[in-house]
């Protein structure tokens, strides 16, 4: 991740919705399984944001049900 740069969450392009309360405000067990993928990557890769990507894996991991 030699090409890392942090962004601003003004840079990002939200999907659009059609009304607020039309999100859930969890995630589903799929979305939670994907997020904490992306998080171990990013921590066994190393840089400036590994330490909390490990973090943030291992409190997601053990508020999910594991996939098997």
């Amino acid at each position: 991740m030699d090409d890392y740069y942090p962004f601003e969450l003004q840079e990002i392009d939200f999907a659009p919705v059609e009304a607020p309360a039309s999100r859930l405000a969890l995630l589903t067990l799929e979305e939670a399984h994907d997020l904490l993928r992306l998080l171990v990557t990013v921590a066994q890769e190393g840089g400036l944001v590994s330490e909390e990507a490990e973090r943030l894996a291992k409190e997601i991991a053990a508020r999910v049900p594991s996939e098997n």
